[in-house]
């Protein structure tokens, strides 16, 4: 089953694949980014590939607007809130969802599991998020903040391992390291808590 992480933002203007294409021939200049779908002033989607020609995610731009597909997604995302926790959580994001213009899907192919693969991924994934007004979703883990803190759990049962978290209280977040696997800081979690033992983390200045 195919694998995607999105960027959800607010914003309906949207860079071309040429100006994404540049961000990446800096950092990253065995891999490149070009047009498969749409124009290039328009486009729909794009690939992301090696020099080499191994491929690493197809990028999806879909608008939200009536009867489009990423109203759908929008839909879809919507019902898996309806059992997800916490509440205050779930609550943000519906709000924020109801204001998203724009969708920005990768599917993750065979490339997106090397080094340097996933260093660009994360890297175009980043920028397009960095635009503002955006969050991040994974699939089979949930929806992040603006800052980038994951903000309800959609994880599976199993899950373990240490994630930067945040809950949102009295109209402000506040950001942790939690433990997955711990059932005390799952608890908490799920009650809109922090951790009575977890680690706050102080953010140092804005994404923008």
């Amino acid at each position: 089953m195919a694998y995607y992480t999105r960027v959800l933002t607010k914003l309906a203007d949207f860079p071309t694949v040429e100006e994404l294409a540049d961000l990446l021939r800096g950092d990253h200049p065995d891999c490149r980014l070009s047009l498969e779908e749409g124009e290039e002033e328009d486009w729909d989607s794009a690939l992301l590939s090696t020099t080499d020609e191994v491929e690493i995610a197809v990028l999806e731009r879909n608008p939200v607007f009536n009867g489009s597909l990423g109203q759908d997604e929008i839909a879809d995302f919507l019902e898996d809130l309806e059992d997800a926790r916490p509440e205050t959580g779930v609550r943000w994001l519906k709000e924020f969802l109801g204001e998203v213009k724009m969708i920005y899907a990768f599917q993750h192919l065979q490339g997106a599991e090397t080094e340097e693969g996933s260093a660009a991924l994360h890297a175009l994934r980043s920028a397009l998020w960095e635009r503002g007004d955006a969050i991040l979703q994974a699939d089979h883990e949930g929806f992040t903040n603006e800052e980038g803190f994951h903000i309800v759990w959609q994880f599976s049962d199993s899950v373990s391992g240490a994630w930067n978290m945040a809950v949102l209280k009295d109209g402000a977040w506040q950001q942790f390291k939690m433990d997955l696997g711990d059932p005390d800081h799952r608890e908490a979690f799920f009650a809109g808590e922090v951790p009575s033992d977890a680690a706050m983390i102080q953010l140092s200045g804005s994404k923008d």
